[in-house]
């Protein structure tokens, strides 16, 4: 068995495969998950050194996915924008008000938050003891709750 040294931590040949197959395995379950609820052959890819972020439709809005890597302490994200902030601050107060109650009990994994002046739901968690399972749950509750929200919320609080 070959053992090669990387930045003064050694690995075997089979520890490199499992890591290869580990992040082969890990891509190929979100590009499955998002090829099920993708509409129009919406989805897009692009795998960089930072890692890999898809974008695909899902109903009325657009729902991003990032990988930063496959190591434990990378990152797994879904995140979807679902409305600009209101300027008005009469119009935020109740907004935020709605935006909080709803994180404590409709939101499952996931959670409203503001992504600069956007309003955006988003669920995250390290890679460590990622499962398919969880990937699945992620992206359908994000995409979901996205689609359903977006539109209710513009039509409540009066805004494009």
């Amino acid at each position: 068995m070959t053992t090669f040294n990387l930045q003064s931590e050694s690995f075997s040949d089979d520890q490199l495969l499992d890591e290869k197959m580990f992040s082969t395995g890990l891509i190929d379950m979100i590009e499955t998950v998002i090829s099920s609820l993708e509409q129009d052959e919406s989805a897009m890819v692009s795998h960089t050194e930072q890692g890999h972020l898809w974008k695909f439709r899902y109903g009325t809005v657009e729902v991003y996915v990032r990988l930063t890597g496959t190591t434990d302490e990378d990152t797994f994200t879904v995140w979807s924008t679902l409305l600009n902030l209101p300027d008005d601050l009469a119009k935020q107060t109740p907004l935020m008000k709605k935006l909080l109650s709803m994180n404590w009990a409709e939101t499952f994994e996931a959670s409203f938050c503001l992504l600069g002046d956007e309003v955006v739901i988003a669920a995250t968690r390290a890679v460590a003891e990622l499962s398919p399972g969880e990937i699945s749950r992620n992206i359908t509750v994000v995409a979901t709750i996205a689609d359903e929200q977006d539109e209710l919320l513009r039509d409540e609080f009066g805004l494009s």
